[in-house]
């Protein structure tokens, strides 16, 4: 699709794959808000590339209320809306209930409650483009951090939903799933996430950019990492051989230390 002159939204913009997001959408001419919880970096965001900031929670219902507010007052028209915003929980299934509730807020329920905002609009009109940033651990997983894996399960879930919903009705939807990136999520994920991820971890921008060659295309998975297409496959192919290495590989790392709050 022709980005110039679009409105946009990304959530989680102020540093990291948004912030790349944020700047890949500007350099292709379209008019950007940006958000995040962050509002001091945020600001740097946006002044550095000329984007509209709306400081504040992309998860709460109230939230994502006031962001799809401030964003039709400044743009218009939200043509292209990027659920970015997420959080890596560790831990198993034994994680106190706040890492659970946090993990489905962010990584699930921002998704949602920005579509139920969005869509109706988007159908009316006959278009309308849905970004999710989920992760190659929503169509693999990841060992030692369960809200994480299971969050990203449901959100690419629900990107999955919307498209085969309302994609005949001129709606578009991307999800993104790289492995390892080199962002803050990626550094403090711990020993066992960085021997995971960092050997193979792209940069922010080559994530944009495979967003932007995936909207082009009108691909619904951008996977920065091809290799994970075979790994997919694989999973789909023969679950228990999969599972058995998984726990290969689980068992010769150590402990996932992603936030447990």
């Amino acid at each position: 699709m022709a980005l110039a002159g679009r409105g946009v939204v990304v959530t989680g913009a102020a540093r990291g794959i948004g912030a790349a997001y944020a700047r890949a959408f500007t350099a292709a001419g379209a008019d950007v808000v940006v958000n995040d919880l962050d509002a001091g970096a945020l600001e740097t965001t946006a002044a550095e590339l000329g984007a509209h900031a709306v400081p504040g929670d992309a998860s709460s219902e109230e939230g994502v209320e006031a962001l799809v507010a401030a964003a039709r007052d400044r743009l218009g028209e939200v043509d292209v809306f990027c659920a970015n915003a997420g959080v890596a929980r560790g831990g198993t299934e034994a994680v106190d209930e706040r890492a659970w509730d946090v993990s489905w807020n962010v990584n699930v329920m921002a998704h949602v409650r920005a579509a139920r905002l969005l869509v109706p609009g988007w159908v009316e009109r006959g278009s309308g483009t849905f970004v999710a940033t989920v992760s190659a651990a929503g169509l693999l997983s990841i060992p030692g951090a369960a809200p994480y894996a299971v969050t990203k399960h449901a959100a690419l879930a629900f990107a999955e939903w919307l498209s085969m919903t309302y994609g005949d009705k001129g709606i578009r939807v991307h999800a993104v799933c790289p492995q390892g990136v080199k962002t803050d999520m990626l550094w403090n994920s711990g020993a066992a996430g960085r021997a995971l991820m960092e050997p193979s971890a792209v940069t922010p921008e080559q994530v944009a950019e495979d967003l932007l060659v995936a909207m082009e295309q009108e691909r619904f998975l951008v996977l920065p990492h091809p290799e994970v297409a075979q790994m997919y496959a694989g999973r789909a192919a023969d679950p228990d051989r999969w599972l058995a290495g998984m726990r290969r590989m689980a068992a010769g790392l150590p402990a996932v230390t992603m936030g447990t709050d």
